[in-house]
C-alpha cells in the first residue's frame, strides 16, 4: 500500500492552468499533488552566440525553488552567490527535454527561455517543470505563428515527464516525497506525446534492480506521460 493510498499506476491529481502571467509570452501553473510549479516562456529575438549565423533557434531553461517551497527554509541561491549543482543539473535536463519537441530550424534564430519556479515541493519537481514548461513553450510558439514570425509550427510534439520508482518492493508511478525519500529505485522518464523516449534517469538508491524491473517502470511511465499529455491538451 502506498502512503498516499493511490494505486500503483495512479498519478496524483494534476491541474494545469494556462496563461497565469500577464506579461510572459506563455505561462502556466502546474499542480501535481503537493508539488506546484510556475512556468513562464520568454521569446528573445536573438539566439545564443554559438548559434549565430546557423539559422537554428534554441530553447533553454532556468529552474529555482522558493525558500519555503520545502518544510524548512532553503536559502536563496542568489544570496549564496552561486547556483547549486542540483539546480544546474535540473535546468539542463528541462532544456534538453523541451528541445526534443522543437524543430529548431523552424524556430529560426531566436531563443525561448523557460523559467520554472517551484512554489511547493512534494516530489517530482523536475518532472512537473518539464510538463508545465512545455505548455508555456507551446503558447510562446503559437504567438510566433500568430505574428507570422515563423513560417511553420516549430513544435513537433508534446513533451512530458513523470517519476517512477520501486517502493517497498513495488513499482509505482509519480512518487511523492514520502515515497521518493524511501524508494529503493528512483527514476525520471521524459517522453514525447508519441511515446518516444527523450531521457531516462534512474538509480538504485537501495538494492540493485533488474531488466524486468526497468520494463515495469517504463510501462508505468508510458501510462503516466499519456495522462499528462492529455492534461496539457486540456489546458490549452
Amino acid at each position: 500500500m502506498r502512503p498516499s493510498g493511490r494505486q500503483l499506476d495512479e498519478l496524483r491529481a494534476v491541474r494545469i492552468e494556462a496563461g497565469v502571467l500577464r506579461h510572459a509570452e506563455g505561462s502556466c501553473r502546474i499542480v501535481m499533488g503537493g508539488t506546484e510549479v510556475l512556468c513562464a516562456a520568454t521569446i528573445e529575438d536573438k539566439p545564443p552566440a554559438f548559434l549565430r549565423g546557423t539559422g537554428l533557434g534554441w530553447v533553454t531553461a532556468e529552474y529555482g525553488m522558493l525558500p519555503r517551497a520545502t518544510q524548512t527554509r532553503t536559502r536563496r541561491e542568489a544570496a549564496a552567490g552561486r547556483q547549486q549543482g542540483r539546480t544546474i543539473e535540473i535546468q539542463r535536463l528541462i532544456g534538453r527535454a523541451l528541445r526534443a519537441g522543437v524543430d529548431r530550424a523552424a524556430l529560426g534564430e531566436r531563443q525561448i527561455v523557460i523559467d520554472c519556479d517551484v512554489i511547493s515541493a512534494d516530489g517530482g519537481t523536475r518532472c512537473a517543470a518539464i510538463t508545465g514548461g512545455w505548455v508555456a513553450l507551446r503558447m510562446a510558439a503559437s504567438r510566433l505563428m500568430a505574428a507570422r514570425l515563423v513560417t511553420s509550427d516549430p513544435i513537433l510534439d508534446h513533451v512530458a515527464a513523470v517519476s517512477c520508482g520501486i517502493y517497498a518492493g513495488q513499482a509505482l508511478v509519480d512518487l511523492d516525497y514520502a515515497e521518493d525519500s524511501a524508494a529503493g529505485v528512483d527514476g525520471n522518464f521524459v517522453m514525447t506525446g508519441a511515446g518516444r523516449l527523450v531521457e531516462v534517469q534512474g538509480s538504485a538508491e537501495g538494492a540493485t534492480f533488474g531488466r524486468d524491473d526497468l520494463d515495469r517502470l517504463l510501462g508505468l511511465a508510458a501510462g503516466g506521460v499519456a495522462a499528462l499529455v492529455a492534461a496539457q491538451k486540456a489546458a490549452l
